[in-house]
């Protein structure tokens, strides 16, 4: 399955509200609603990190969205349980927002196994490189070239670095990588200097994933997404400015030691 196409987030979200996606998200309601968080520091690593995700339950599909740590109160999500979709669309909170979005989508359209990849049972940092590997290479960047990595995952700056593509770390809490080099946090301010962008789903929630997408519209730059936040939404995109996604939803890789799957997308001019 080839996904539709969109421009921009409020042209999904009135196609969804008109029907022509799937089924009347009005008729739609939210079961379960409930928060991950979680913490990691992979055996050999340095550094550690933390990750809260808001998921929503729709039938047997789980549409999520990362926050901040600490970034969403509880009953914000007890409060989506028993909300029809469409009323959860136009909800105050970005990351509510986007998890009923992520959740219709997958229920009206689960993801494609045409290019499924399964990350291998593991350790966690055996998962994380296998994850990181399955993302790096769907980016059309040969070594020497230079990524800008939007949502610094450190698994993935390493493939980066075992291929010799050079990279420019952004996150926009600041601090370091592994190997001690400054998180950058102004995306926009860093895009010129870089071949391509590799950012993360949770783009969608804070608001900084339409900047990504015009300026690969306008210079034709790759823009390639690991989509843990909104991984039925991204893939809306590719065609369209996105050249490919890695879609991962729940449950996620850090969740599970055993086997876990991820679901590649590519728009055809990047096969």
């Amino acid at each position: 399955m080839k996904p539709a196409t969109v421009s921009d987030l409020d042209a999904l979200v009135a196609e969804v509200l008109a029907g022509r996606v799937g089924s009347d998200p009005a008729r739609q309601r939210i079961s379960v609603g409930f928060v991950t968080r979680q913490g990691a520091r992979h055996a050999t690593r340095g550094r550690g990190y933390r990750n809260h995700v808001i998921s929503l339950r729709l039938g047997g599909a789980v549409g999520s969205c990362a926050v901040e740590p600490g970034g969403i109160p509880d009953d914000a999500v007890y409060e989506c349980v028993g909300r029809d979709v469409a009323t959860l669309l136009s909800h105050p909170l970005a990351a509510v927002r986007t998890a009923a979005l992520d959740a219709y989508l997958m229920h009206e359209r689960p993801h494609d196994p045409a290019d499924a990849v399964t990350v291998p049972a593991g350790s966690s940092l055996d998962k994380s490189l296998a994850r990181a590997a399955a993302v790096v290479d769907l980016l059309p960047v040969r070594s020497g070239g230079r990524v800008l990595v939007v949502g610094v995952v450190n698994s993935l700056l390493q493939r980066l670095r075992e291929r010799g593509i050079r990279y420019v770390p952004c996150d926009l809490r600041g601090g370091e990588t592994e190997w001690g080099e400054p998180h950058v946090t102004d995306a926009e301010a860093a895009l010129d200097g870089c071949d391509a962008v590799l950012a993360s789903g949770m783009t969608l929630g804070n608001g900084t994933f339409e900047p990504l997408l015009r300026h690969a519209r306008g210079t034709g730059k790759p823009l390639v997404l690991f989509a843990q936040t909104g991984s039925a939404v991204l893939r809306r995109f590719v065609g369209a400015g996105v050249t490919a996604v890695s879609a991962e939803p729940y449950p996620f890789f850090w969740l599970d030691g055993g086997p876990t799957t991820v679901y590649r997308y590519r728009a055809e001019e990047a096969r």
